[in-house]
């Protein structure tokens, strides 16, 4: 409060998030309110897309090159899209691909980032209630405050 007594709005709350996206519906809205958030606070956005490794794609001729190809079209529509649902461009914001565990690199790029917050979309898949989802896994880790958008 200020000696006023009235309350001061848009001081604080998170200066760096980090989102990740992987393509899914709940990933994109995680992503539309990640940038929401980032607009209304003044922070950074990460918008992270991890592509999973494929012990496949070393398999066949080629199979790396391709796996390759789909990953860069997945992240050219999922730039699209996240800035298509922002509505407006006035985010600072950066958008990063990487192959891996979604866990393990979104863990790494909050950490590195010193991130006030990490936003993930809830996972639709039934297995991950029993083996854990990438974002219980993060809640877990209890390093930084996680938002799951459904």
């Amino acid at each position: 409060m200020t000696s006023e007594g009235s309350f001061e709005y848009g001081i604080d709350g998170p200066k760096v998030i980090v989102a990740g996206i992987d393509g899914s519906d709940t990933s994109l809205r995680a992503g539309a309110y990640a940038w929401g958030l980032a607009r209304r606070s003044g922070a950074r956005l990460i918008a992270v897309h991890v592509a999973p490794m494929s012990s496949l794609s070393t398999l066949t001729p080629g199979g790396a090159a391709a796996m390759r190809e789909t990953s860069d079209q997945i992240v050219a529509e999922l730039r699209d899209e996240l800035q298509a649902a922002s509505g407006r461009q006035d985010v600072r914001h950066s958008f990063r691909t990487e192959q891996g565990d979604p866990y393990t690199v979104l863990a790494r790029v909050a950490d590195e980032s010193r991130a006030d917050v990490v936003i993930v979309g809830a996972s639709a898949q039934a297995g991950h209630r029993f083996i854990g989802s990438v974002a219980v896994r993060l809640v877990r880790a209890g390093r930084w405050p996680v938002t799951v958008v459904p």
